[in-house]
């Protein structure tokens, strides 16, 4: 391995193949053009599940993430939108996106993952907050093991509901990593596929526009299924439980259905420790005293 490639953090989870640019430039060019089609007013919602990848740096790879496709699409959002928020369901902290806008108000992140016993990436304490212009405007909610869909989204409806009354987003990023699902190998959490997906439906109620994307999974299978029932909830179709016959309904096997069961991990998360979680983000929010505002200009 060059000593480029090992400044870059390439190699071992971040490993060098064939054709690697063009993947780089497929999932991140979706991101950014889904950005634009926001931006433009050509949909409300848009969709863009091969991206998500929310661990690259700015000068380096991370954790299975080469170029951070969410930092360039927010990027782009901001030449529009004077705060954009940034919502994080994958089960690894966004670490990524959160040091990109560490430093700013225009960008909120939140971000919902598994924290402690040294799991990657290592960040997102709920101490951990953002700094000068940003203080306040990056929120972490660390979790245990073993949370479930009723404790997950009882937590997640009213933190990001107060978040969406105090910021006044103009627009919403929701990254909808599926390794937080029950089952998923590097995963540690409860969460049921609907569990899962109550959180898009409840981020779709705010009516804002919405761009939407992957991140980790790593049960291939089950991630399918999630974010087949996910474009449902966009859509807000809802999809019959037997899958039809297709190619790959092989891999679906033995009951060719959509949903998954809940998982069995013992639940760490006792009702204190959430609460007291959320009082601390909650206490921050209030430190916000309004909505940021910023100069903004015509765009032709």
């Amino acid at each position: 391995m060059t000593s480029d490639r090992v400044s870059d953090n390439l190699g071992e989870d971040c490993p060098v193949f064939d054709n690697l640019f063009e993947f780089c430039q497929i999932y991140a060019g979706g991101t950014i053009d889904a950005a634009r089609r926001l931006n433009n007013k050509l949909c409300d919602i848009a969709i863009n599940w091969a991206g998500g990848l929310h661990h690259a740096k700015k000068c380096e790879a991370s954790g299975f993430c080469y170029i951070n496709d969410l930092v360039l699409g927010i990027l782009e959002l901001l030449k529009h939108h004077a705060r954009v928020l940034y919502i994080d369901i994958d089960v690894h902290h966004g670490d990524g996106v959160e040091e990109a806008f560490y430093f700013t108000d225009r960008v909120m992140t939140v971000s919902f993952h598994k924290f402690g016993d040294m799991f990657f990436p290592g960040t997102g304490d709920v101490k951990e907050v953002g700094e000068r212009e940003g203080k306040f405007y990056a929120i972490n909610v660390p979790l245990k093991d073993g949370i479930d869909d009723t404790s997950f989204n009882r937590l997640f409806k009213t933190i990001i509901s107060k978040v969406v009354e105090t910021y006044l987003p103009g627009v919403i990023v929701l990254q909808c990593g599926a390794d937080s699902l029950a089952g998923d190998r590097l995963g540690c959490f409860n969460l049921s596929i609907d569990g899962h997906a109550e959180c898009v439906r409840f981020v779709k109620k705010f009516n804002l526009p919405l761009l939407v994307t992957g991140g980790g999974g790593y049960t291939k299978e089950n991630v399918a299924r999630c974010w087949t029932v996910e474009t449902g909830v966009l859509l807000d179709s809802e999809l019959p439980n037997e899958i039809p016959e297709n190619e790959y309904i092989k891999y679906f096997s033995p009951d060719f259905s959509l949903r998954i069961p809940n998982g069995h991990i013992e639940n760490l998360n006792s009702k204190s420790y959430i609460s007291t979680i959320k009082m601390q983000v909650l206490e921050n929010l209030r430190c916000i005293q309004h909505a940021p505002n910023v100069q903004m200009q015509e765009f032709p």
